[in-house]
């Protein structure tokens, strides 16, 4: 970031916009000239695109989109914070109102503002001159947080935490600062005061869902899974960057018999997931896989009920409902998946079975009959006859 600090300060900024909607980036284009902000501005329609721009140019300050095609904003930002020469660099990010949700784990590290759509002059106005005028003219907690990154990387962790401890003294209840704290901490290896910063951390923003995935981490390694479990939740009431984790997590509770706490985390993810339909199949699964046959009744009819044609979410139905004894609803639904998909020997043995079980001798053999005209070797058709 060049020092500016002059009158012209905002009328000469080198400004890269990255958006993949050329509305969009025509639109932030109009405002910025409307504004009076910016010499020099150029434009990226992906993430990609935009780093190649950030390594050919000096760049004062990037505005960058949260959802895009190739490489996203978060993809961006992480790459732009892990190269030194452009890391501080101020970056305001726009989402839309949808996905606010997402982007609660960058903001809390680091982008230095976000604005949410529909974007207004005003907003527009007042953030960049916000974030360029804090880059330009940093705080002392931002300096000494700056010499302790330095240190940091030098592997002098005791001077880091000093530096920390020093920054904390002007933002007291900054818990960037006191997550940061705790990370040194925990690279001495010093967990206990780690923890304790970090649920400092998470008690004075209660939207940190950084430091509340860093603490579950924490105890999942210690193998305490329900106080990874209740930490988790909280971060799925944040944000659903960790998905695919929570549901690696429910299995593993369910795994060791704590099916209330997986199901209420299953739930969190399903309520947070875009593929909806999707996740509850796969949670269905792992739910019939460990024995929990009632959550899985409940994810599979939901599905039926909202895409009756699923027909291999039909047939699992039907095996749920023959696991735990309700044979007239499986029976129902093999049933229906056998009139939409009649070649499916799997179906008629699961029906001929049911029939059997309830002493039908006519159907079942009319559906034995069924399977060893296709399959006259069928060994589980050919037992089933002879007990006949």
């Amino acid at each position: 970031m060049r020092n500016v600090d002059d009158e012209s300060m905002f009328e000469n900024l080198s400004i890269l916009v990255v958006d993949d909607v050329k509305s969009m980036r025509l639109t932030i284009r109009k405002m910025l000239k409307n504004l009076n902000i910016g010499k020099m501005l150029r434009f990226a329609e992906d993430g990609r695109k935009g780093l190649e721009i950030l390594k050919t140019h000096a760049i004062d300050l990037a505005i960058i989109d949260f959802e895009m095609p190739v490489m996203n904003g978060a993809k961006m930002l992480s790459y732009i914070r892990n190269d030194k020469s452009m890391r501080d660099m101020p970056i305001i990010m726009i989402t839309a109102e949808a996905q606010r949700d997402l982007v609660y784990e960058v903001a809390e590290t680091d982008i230095d503002a976000y604005i949410l759509k529909p974007l207004t002059l005003q907003l527009l106005d007042d953030k960049i001159k916000s974030v360029v005028y804090n880059a330009n003219h940093p705080d002392k907690a931002r300096i000494l947080l700056h010499q302790a990154r330095d240190h940091e990387e030098e592997g002098d962790f005791d001077s880091a935490i000093r530096l920390t401890k020093l920054a904390l003294r002007f933002k007291p209840s900054a818990s960037r600062l006191l997550r940061k704290l705790g990370l040194l901490y925990q690279k001495t290896g010093n967990i206990e005061v780690a923890i304790k910063c970090l649920k400092k951390a998470a008690s004075v923003n209660p939207d940190d869902a950084v430091t509340r995935y860093l603490l579950g981490k924490i105890f999942e390694k210690r193998g305490h899974l329900v106080q990874t479990a209740e930490y988790f939740l909280e971060v799925m009431s944040l944000t659903g960057k960790y998905n695919e984790e929570a549901i690696n997590l429910g299995r593993r509770l369910l795994g060791k018999g704590v099916n209330d706490l997986a199901i209420k985390l299953f739930s969190k993810v399903i309520s947070r997931s875009k593929k909806n339909l999707f996740v509850k199949e796969k949670v269905a699964d792992i739910c019939m896989e460990y024995g929990e046959n009632e959550y899985a009744m409940q994810l599979l009819d939901s599905i039926i009920q909202e895409v009756p044609s699923r027909y291999d979410t039909v047939y699992k139905a039907g095996v749920v409902y023959q696991d735990v004894g309700d044979s007239d609803k499986a029976l129902e639904l093999f049933l229906s998946v056998d009139r939409h998909q009649s070649s499916r020997l799997d179906v008629k043995l699961k029906i001929a079975r049911i029939y059997f079980e309830k002493n039908q001798i006519f159907q079942a053999d009319d559906y034995l009959n069924k399977v060893l005209q296709k399959d006259p070797e069928n060994q589980e058709a050919l037992s089933m006859r002879r007990a006949l």
